[in-house]
């Protein structure tokens, strides 16, 4: 019977060529707007990570103002000093920890005709690489010892590469940068989650660092942190650099790997007693108040997915009911245009089961179409916020459309047209056959 009702509901769309067409339409346009501003969201909301959810923590202590919190009504700073980041990495307690912070160094490329460039780099500890499953196309990071004895290595993405010696093996090439030399460790392989939840401080769907160096070879040559930094006291004047790392300044990201619950509690009665320990010499004036969140609960913290987006998404889903209204209107129309069939098949003994299931099953069939055409209007869409935020270079990574978000246009087209069907259905169910079949 289902390629009966099928053919059956093919003929009738064929019979009412522009109602179907409008149909179509409503649902395409409505489904359009709101797969939009979900796909955005869907990319903005992401967890590049999720495998290792329940292992990374990123680090919270409270070292604020005892009179102005950091963020209201009592939230920690979302970084931490370099006080507080050499004490914690020093103690070794996680199963792997990094520090990191956000830098920007003058590649000085070989070649007598070859210009100095600037690059985005990022300062790290030798954990980072494996704690957040850094792909590699060439080598490797660094070993711990490396931090340890302040050697100048490097790893580099696989476009900087690209610029720098071709796509080449680069691994053991030695590298000018500020006048230093550096040997490459690794080549890092495509590698680019969205958000950036590692760092989600500075710009969290920026494109991720092109150079990769040692956190303690930066800290000694009084590398520039380019990232947010943010203070509560002020740095007294003359002590320069040095006061600065002294300082309650907070600007590096730490995050520990802790491979169960158990080891958890134990970092945390470890921060705890950290911090119990610099109230006594003075510092932490706040009460307790560390943290340890995951990448999901680090980004719902910071906010990563704008409030405008949730506000642009519930008036895209307002759209597609008006759509669905739209639907419904057509739907009776088309349903008041074949009443005399209805009725027929009724006076020849089709039952108002029998007649649902055709009806549903064509208003399936427009649904489907609706979603397919949805997607195409998703993509003009997707399209338009890319050229309207064309000077934004992140931009690019909130646009892209996974089959996930196809599929669920497709199942959201079907469902959204099955449940515009049902009045108009229920109406030409139950319609009478003696009113219409009298006047034939």
């Amino acid at each position: 019977m289902f390629r009966y009702y099928l053919k059956l509901g093919t003929l009738s769309i064929r019979a009412n060529p522009i109602l179907s067409a409008l149909m179509v339409a409503a649902i395409a346009i409505g489904i359009g707007a709101c797969m939009t501003i979900m796909t955005v969201r869907h990319v903005m909301s992401g967890n590049p990570i999720e495998h290792k959810n329940d292992q990374l923590y990123h680090v919270q202590v409270d070292n604020w103002n005892p009179d102005d919190p950091y963020d209201d009504p009592d939230g920690a700073p979302v970084q931490v000093t370099y006080l507080d980041a050499k004490a914690l990495f020093d103690a070794g307690r996680a199963f792997r920890q990094t520090t990191s912070f956000k830098t920007s160094r003058v590649i000085q490329p070989e070649g007598a005709d070859a210009r100095p460039f600037q690059e985005e780099s990022r300062a790290t500890t030798a954990d980072f690489f494996t704690m957040f499953d850094v792909p590699f196309l060439y080598g490797s990071g660094w070993d711990r010892s490396a931090d340890e004895t302040l050697e100048h290595v490097i790893v580099l993405s696989r476009e900087l590469n690209e610029k720098l010696f071709g796509g080449e093996n680069s691994v053991g090439r030695t590298l000018m940068i500020n006048d230093e030399s550096f040997r490459v460790t690794g080549v890092v392989d495509t590698w680019n989650p969205v958000p950036k939840y590692y760092d989600v401080n500075n710009n969290p769907f920026e494109d991720p660092a092109q150079l990769f160096l040692p956190f303690s070879v930066a800290i000694a040559g009084n590398y520039d942190n380019s990232g947010n930094t943010s203070c509560w006291k002020p740095i007294p004047d003359g002590t320069g650099r040095e006061g600065f790392l002294a300082s309650e300044c907070i600007w590096i990201q730490m995050w520990v790997e802790l491979q169960n619950e158990s080891a958890k509690q134990d970092y945390m009665t470890f921060l705890d007693a950290y911090v119990e320990e610099q109230k006594l010499i003075g510092r932490f004036p706040r009460p307790l108040n560390n943290h340890l969140r995951n990448p999901d609960e680090w980004m719902r913290y910071n906010e990563v997915v704008d409030d405008d987006v949730d506000v642009l998404l519930g008036l895209a889903v307002l759209f597609l009911v008006v759509c669905l209204l739209n639907t419904i209107g057509l739907l009776l129309a088309k349903a008041m245009r074949s009443a005399k069939n209805t009725s027929l098949r009724r006076a020849l003994g089709a039952s108002k089961a029998e007649l649902f299931k055709q009806h549903v099953i064509e208003a399936g069939m427009i649904g489907v179409a609706g979603g397919l055409f949805g997607i195409v209007m998703t993509w003009f869409g997707l399209r338009g916020i890319e050229n309207l935020y064309a000077d934004y270079d992140f931009i690019q990574h909130l646009v892209r459309m996974d089959w996930s978000m196809v599929m669920l246009a497709v199942a959201l087209a079907v469902v959204s047209a099955l449940g515009a069907a049902l009045y108009p259905t229920w109406r030409t169910c139950n319609i009478t056959p003696a009113s219409y079949l009298r006047l034939q």
